[in-house]
């Protein structure tokens, strides 16, 4: 059974709790939730439009994938917590589905919250499938001749 390995990522968002930025496990890589914060700078207050929250969530999310190896193209699972569902749905959507090819959607779980760290109103996370590494062709082992060796004279 292959073991966790916990990864913090430097350039990414400063972690508001105990966390790891993504957890590796097998082929899986588990990203933490991300909020709407500035990278490198937490005096920055989050977007107050659900739009620029939602790309800044997702440029945060695309941080932590990128150092982990990973893109959005890896993301097989994700949860989206929205503190005004009703109000916040369809408009985070619409920034949402731009970082995926279509059609190629993440199966995804959107649950209604009361409230999020650093007063946000989305966070997001992710579980990732590694891709299998592709392997190098082997060349085939060198048939040895069927003529007799060369005799010296």
């Amino acid at each position: 059974m292959p073991k966790p390995s916990y990864h913090m990522v430097k350039g990414a968002a400063t972690a508001v709790a105990p966390y790891s930025h993504y957890v590796n496990f097998g082929d899986l890589a588990f990203i933490t939730g991300q909020i709407g914060m500035t990278p490198g700078d937490d005096s920055v207050p989050i977007p107050t439009k659900i739009e620029d929250e939602t790309r800044r969530t997702m440029e945060n999310l695309r941080i932590i994938l990128k150092a982990s190896g990973l893109g959005f193209g890896d993301v097989v699972a994700s949860r989206v917590f929205l503190t005004h569902f009703e109000r916040d749905y369809e408009r985070m959507n619409k920034v949402y589905m731009t970082y995926f090819k279509p059609g190629h959607f993440p199966m995804r779980t959107c649950i209604g919250v009361t409230a999020l760290a650093r007063g946000g109103k989305l966070e997001i996370d992710f579980i990732c499938a590694r891709p299998k590494k592709a392997r190098a062709a082997k060349k085939p082992a060198r048939r040895a001749s069927k003529r007799p060796a060369a005799r010296r004279r």
